[in-house]
């Protein structure tokens, strides 16, 4: 009975104040993402504990109110890889003769957010499965491109990955995507849309490079301003993530 309280114990959440956020919240919030994909079958569902994690013990302090609007997993993934759902969804977004079988789709794991439709990723309306299959697809979209350029990453790399960069990246590539004030940022897209009226104040992304010649990122949107001291531990817990999703490489969906 001891040892069925105790794992019980350990087993539960606690908040962590953003705002505030300290080197020892960072160690104990790291050690529970290290080990959350123990017992999952795939990637999908250790990024959906994940996103959960972060959303759900992320708090403010002062309100005691969660800081995220929306938390999101995505992955590379190769086109020919996605399910007919996913498929359709990208040549919807492309429709032309550069969509190759191996292009890459950054692709929408995992997602939990305050509004109903954003809490699975199958009711996402134009994040599903977004295809990269060149340069100028991706300069065409701000924050995908800061995203892969802060996460340390270069555009090739991310869109015809080379297997000796990616193993050489591993150990250095863990940069967090960053954007302090978020209203009227030209990084952020959907001003009016979302970061308006949700109050988004900063948003954050973390990641890294994958075996499989892929990337993984973890983008929040915060109610709360963000200061680059908080936002820089978000380089050691990318690393904790990182961890998690690994033993899943090749059993990306549920």
């Amino acid at each position: 009975m001891g040892e069925k309280s105790m794992n019980t114990q350990e087993e539960k959440s606690t908040t962590y104040d953003l705002v505030n956020f300290t080197i020892r919240d960072m160690t104990e919030f790291g050690k529970i993402l290290r080990n959350i994909g123990k017992g999952a079958k795939s990637m999908e569902e250790t990024a959906n504990r994940i996103v959960h994690h972060l959303y759900d013990n992320l708090i403010d302090g002062e309100s005691g109110n969660q800081v995220c609007s929306l938390v999101r997993f995505f992955k590379t993934h190769p086109y020919e890889e996605l399910d007919d759902e996913l498929r359709i969804f990208s040549w919807g977004l492309l429709k032309n003769d550069s969509f190759l079988p191996e292009t890459k789709c950054l692709t929408l794991l995992a997602t939990v957010g305050e509004n109903p439709e954003w809490n699975s990723r199958k009711t996402s309306k134009g994040h599903k499965a977004i295809p990269l299959p060149g340069k100028q697809a991706v300069y065409q979209i701000p924050m995908i491109r800061n995203l892969i350029l802060q996460l340390g990453l270069s555009i090739n790399m991310v869109i015809k990955p080379d297997l000796k960069l990616l193993l050489d990246s591993e150990q250095s590539t863990y940069n967090v995507f960053y954007v302090p004030d978020a209203p009227n940022s030209p990084y952020i897209p959907a001003q009016k849309e979302f970061i308006i009226p949700y109050g988004i104040k900063s948003v954050l992304g973390f990641g890294g490079t994958l075996p499989s010649e892929d990337i993984f990122a973890v983008i929040m949107f915060f109610k709360v301003p963000v200061s680059k001291e908080v936002a820089d531990f978000f380089k050691t817990l990318s690393l904790c993530v990182k961890v998690a999703v690994l033993p899943f490489t090749n059993a990306v969906f549920t």
